[in-house]
């Protein structure tokens, strides 16, 4: 089969592979119909993730039909047409049966390597270093889903007109977009600004109105995210022209947001001298992270407010204001995408008409196309914001019509 394949930093291949094989009782074979390209694949991209191999079949965010089923999978037939959960989880451990299924104790057979490098181990992650399991992705023709009755969601057959990109997105931003926005513990009246306009700000965004908060503010200096971000119903703040800190307390009367939200992570754009030292620290290894976000965040944040960390960090940070959360008294919360927790509802939604999870997608390119797609997305050319990789479509006919559309709309 043809996959998407790493092969050092700035270098991803499409080769042939061997075909995935059933492994383990409960494993399923899903042949790939979509699969995208995320933000945390561009960590993977520019070699800021240790542990990557060459050869490592990437991407952790994709859906098809199952052609194979394992002998200890009852509740998923050969034909089902389902999303694949990026986080890998057994759906019985101490902390998947409290709903943190990113935090699985049976999922990643690294754990080991994990426990040397954050303490504890986490769960396996689909296409994502060997810290997270070694496990192959799916940016491929077919992929094998360890414990696919608990990691596979099932699209009703009954709907079988929703085209993938309706639903493609529970595997993975989606949800963390969500429940980054669940962990602001949003009130009536509430004030929330998220810093990154991505996808997964995107999403951010919506979720937060959804969850009743009477403002978004949106900070990016991409100009044809922000339009999206206005799109999505947030007030968008452009880094490069305002002053971030003065614009949020302008537009919160003095005090500042109620939450912060960081759907940037560790590859965060700082400005000025202190963003020349992350970077130059970042390219030497004596920082893993740019945490140019975590800064701004916390002293934006109003007295008692809230910091919501959904943006992928992987280890340490320099010139970390905690003498500042702490005297403001802030509240934090952090961590990887509990996905099965929320599959169900946010399901229903799209199944509502609630929400259209859609509106994210710029552009449909072949898999042939990836190592192309990988450049635009890291370069944000285009207007790309979110792009469709599609097994079986011959090279050259991709649609590049939406992002053309985006930037046409930016030049009005």
């Amino acid at each position: 089969m043809k996959a998407v394949v790493w092969r050092g930093p700035g270098d991803v291949r499409v080769e042939d592979v061997p075909d995935p094989q059933i492994l383990n009782p409960r494993d399923a074979i899903v042949r790939v119909t979509s699969t995208t390209i995320c933000g945390s694949d561009l960590h993977l991209y520019g070699g800021f993730i240790p542990t990557m191999r060459p050869g490592d079949i990437i991407g952790h965010e994709c859906m098809g039909e199952i052609v194979e089923v394992g002998p200890g999978v009852k509740n998923l037939s050969v034909g089902d047409r389902v999303v694949v959960s990026a986080v890998i989880a057994c759906g019985g451990c101490f902390f998947c049966s409290r709903g943190l299924f990113s935090l699985c104790d049976n999922s990643n057979p690294n754990a080991g390597k994990a426990e040397q490098v954050f303490g504890f181990a986490g769960a396996g992650v689909m296409g994502f270093s060997h810290l997270f399991g070694g496990y192959a992705g799916c940016q491929a023709e077919l992929v094998r889903v360890p414990f696919a009755d608990v990691g596979c969601i099932k699209i009703p057959a009954s709907r079988a007109e929703l085209p993938d990109e309706k639903v493609l997105f529970l595997s993975d931003i989606f949800p963390t977009g969500y429940q980054a926005a669940e962990n602001c513990d949003i009130e009536p009246g509430d004030t929330v600004a998220v810093w990154g306009a991505g996808p997964v700000g995107i999403f951010a965004i919506k979720s937060c109105l959804l969850l009743g908060a009477e403002r978004v503010i949106a900070i990016d200096h991409v100009r044809e995210r922000l339009i999206m971000a206005a799109e999505a119903g947030a007030e968008p703040i452009n880094f490069d022209d305002t002053d971030v800190y003065d614009a949020l307390r302008h537009l919160t009367g003095g005090r500042g947001p109620d939450c912060c939200l960081d759907a940037v992570g560790m590859e965060a754009h700082g400005v000025g001298l202190m963003g020349l030292y992350d970077r130059a620290k970042q390219a030497l290894r004596l920082e893993s992270d740019r945490p140019a976000v975590l800064r701004q965040m916390i002293t934006c944040c109003r007295k008692g407010g809230k910091i919501s960390v959904i943006g992928v960090y992987s280890g340490v940070v320099d010139k970390y204001p905690i003498g500042v959360a702490f005297t403001k008294g802030l509240t934090f919360r952090t961590g990887n995408v509990n996905l099965q927790r929320y599959a169900a509802p946010l399901l229903e939604l799209i199944l509502r008409d609630a929400i259209d999870p859609s509106i994210v997608v710029t552009h449909r390119l072949p898999l042939e196309d990836a190592p192309r797609a990988y450049r635009m997305f890291r370069d944000k050319t285009d207007g790309m914001q979110k792009v469709l990789l599609l097994p079986g479509q011959a090279a050259g006919n991709g649609s590049l019509a939406a992002g053309a559309a985006i930037g046409a709309a930016s030049s009005r």
